[in-house]
């Protein structure tokens, strides 16, 4: 069926309800001309004549009662379709996918949707942990969370966390045994722990900011992971500098588990974004979550 065809169709059945080109034509917010235009149009296209014009009245001819029959159940269907849609916006449902980064999914998307959840028990939220960058088009996801400055610009980007800093830690003991590090150039000296990264499978390179000045150092040690949670444990127990996001051990350094060093090299940067392809048709669903999910300083 062509597109056209439902507009004639739709213009066929006004008449035919309303009996009258000039009511049908008020009804559908066009001329009557152009109605019947569009209905002979729909006749020469089938080949059969569907109304009885006079210059009183307009009856559908047995050829238009067998297509009514046909149409009307149809289109209500379509209709009721249609109103089940809307009730969708009123009360969104459906499945959201999104990949993100374990910090991620914990700092910043599990506090909204735990509170979010249980108030849209017909919405389901898949969240798929993963440090690389995912295609979110080609792995079918709805979304993606990553820091700002790791987002494509082909992509809707929407700001879902505050300014992070990473932080340069060790504990008493191993500061107790080694002299704390004055300047990155003093990192090379020292046990450091690596992090291996899933997207290359390198080890990171460590990344300080000071003045405007940015460096990057390779740094050695005994131990590499690839886990943030195992490199903050290894740094407690005195194994070496690790280097991590500040707010997750904000508590041990509030403690005296772990000491935070080079701390004038540690400034801020862009966090968490949520980001989804620019094409992209939100369902309720998922424009309700991004709004919620929207960082508000």
């Amino acid at each position: 069926m062509q597109r056209e065809d439902l507009v004639d169709l739709n213009a066929f059945m006004a008449v035919a309800e309303e009996q009258s080109f000039t009511k049908a034509a008020a009804k559908l917010g066009t001329s009557q001309s152009a109605l019947s235009h569009t209905v002979r149009r729909l006749e020469t296209r089938l080949g059969v004549r569907l109304l009885t014009r006079t210059t009183r009245s307009v009856a559908p001819t047995a050829a238009g009662d067998r297509l009514l029959a046909t149409l009307g159940p149809a289109f209500d269907n379509i209709g009721a379709e249609l109103a089940s849609l809307t009730d969708l916006r009123d009360k969104p449902a459906g499945t959201i996918r999104i990949t993100t980064s374990e910090h991620a999914a914990n700092t910043v998307l599990w506090p909204i949707i735990e509170r979010f959840l249980p108030d849209y028990p017909d919405i389901h939220v898949e969240l798929s942990i993963n440090s690389g960058l995912a295609d979110i088009v080609t792995d079918r996801f709805d979304a993606g969370v990553r820091l700002g400055e790791s987002v494509a610009k082909d992509m809707i980007a929407t700001r879902i966390g505050p300014d992070l800093r990473m932080a340069v830690i060790a504990s008493p003991e191993y500061l107790a045994r080694n002299p704390a590090p004055l300047t990155p150039q003093d990192l090379p000296r020292h046990n450091c722990i690596n992090l291996r990264l899933s997207t290359a499978g390198g080890l990171y390179a460590w990344e300080l900011e000071k003045d405007d000045r940015e460096v990057r150092v390779r740094v050695d040690g005994q131990l590499t992971c690839n886990n943030i949670a195992l490199i903050t444990r290894s740094a407690m127990a005195g194994l070496g500098l690790g280097y991590v996001m500040e707010d997750t051990v904000a508590d041990h350094l509030k403690d005296g588990r772990l000491v935070q060093v080079l701390q004038e090299w540690s400034q801020p940067f862009p966090g968490y974004h949520l980001y989804y392809p620019s094409r992209r048709q939100p369902s309720a669903a998922f424009a309700l979550l991004v709004d919620l999910l929207r960082y508000r300083v």
